[in-house]
């Protein structure tokens, strides 16, 4: 079953009725880009992004109300607190592609309610919007989030030299092409300080082209690329240390210790697409546990990460191939040795 155009028409609606948006969204550049294309379009409101947890928690009501929108736009997060829910009193529309969610009083676009599961949120973001001229954000978001989606024909025809029409898979897109820097790009400007994320954004939505950063043919690019290269530098390294943890074994385990930046996500999908054959599991280690993002393309992950953290204290969850966990540090070895007995056993 498709997604019915009225769907994105009723996003667009919500939109155009209102003058002073606060956009939350989540601090992946999936998230990132839906506020983009969302912005660019109303050219009114202000985006916050969450940084806390998958989780929306009554902590951020506070700051919608101190903001004062006269409408809140919720942006791929998978899930928000009802306490949340029972303290706004802000009108809310919560655009999102995880699993599906329990909600009451504000308005809820999933497009899995149409059995769509490949959508993320930058594709509905720009179904719901169509500006040509933002169709390399809606590019970058798509291929950051693992998926290929109906215009990226349109991407390829407008901009040849950011990704070839030759290239058919979000992964080679993403490590390959230089939309996929783009996306590197996105990613690590979204770590750091709130401070520093609202500088970065504020600039981007200024951003025409993405020459603008790729070539730094303007004095808003070359501070967006210099500040990624910053970051980008112990990523490299850590990346290098990674590398050499490959072994014979179906589990590849790489654990950092890293008080600054977050890198799980990045390395984990680095990592698995130079090794497709392995359940990639990066930790970072930080105030006594080990927060976790998990890679398979061969197996589902959350029955087998279920199975992981019996006997262990920790939490996790996420999608089919890529999840996302935190354990204790001193249960760790544990987790590894139960995932890695019930993989076993689910083979065979």
């Amino acid at each position: 079953m498709s997604v019915p155009k009225k769907f994105y028409a009723d996003i667009r609606k919500e939109l155009d009725s209102c003058t002073n948006p606060l956009f939350l969204y989540d601090d992946d550049p999936d998230g990132f880009c839906s506020f983009l294309l969302l912005y660019r379009y109303i050219q009114e409101g202000k985006g916050m992004v969450v940084k806390t947890s998958p989780t929306l928690g009554e902590l951020f009501v506070r700051k919608v109300e101190e903001y004062g929108p006269d409408k809140l736009f919720i942006l791929d997060k998978p899930l928000v607190d009802e306490r949340f829910f029972e303290k706004m009193h802000t009108p809310t529309v919560w655009i999102d592609h995880h699993g599906l969610q329990e909600t009451r009083g504000i308005r809820y676009f999933n497009p899995r309610r149409y059995h769509a599961l490949d959508q993320c949120t930058t594709s509905i973001c720009y179904h719901a919007v169509q500006r040509e001229e933002d169709l390399w954000i809606a590019g970058v978001g798509a291929i950051s989030d693992w998926t290929f989606p109906d215009f990226m024909k349109e991407v390829q025809a407008k901009y040849p030299k950011l990704i070839s029409k030759r290239v058919k898979k979000p992964e080679t897109a993403l490590f390959t092409t230089r939309l996929g820097e783009l996306a590197r790009i996105f990613s690590f400007l979204l770590k750091g300080s709130i401070k520093d994320v609202y500088s970065c954004a504020k600039i981007i939505t200024r951003i025409k082209d993405p020459e603008e950063i790729l070539q730094q043919t303007s004095s808003r690019g070359r501070f967006i690329h210099k500040r990624f290269e910053r970051l980008y530098r112990p990523y490299q390294e850590l990346l290098d240390m990674a590398e050499k943890e490959d072994t014979k074994d179906r589990l590849l385990v790489f654990t950092y210790t890293a008080d600054r930046h977050s890198l799980t996500n990045d390395l984990a999908n680095e990592m698995i697409y130079k090794h497709p054959k392995k359940f990639v599991i990066i930790g970072r280690e930080k105030s006594g546990e080990v927060k976790m993002s998990l890679r398979c393309p061969w197996t589902d992950i959350p029955p087998a990460l279920e199975q992981a953290l019996k006997g262990v204290n920790g939490y996790g969850g996420g999608h089919a191939h890529a999840c996302g966990a935190c354990v204790e540090k001193e249960d760790f070895p544990r987790f590894v040795e139960n995932l890695r007995t019930g993989l076993k056993k689910r083979q065979g």
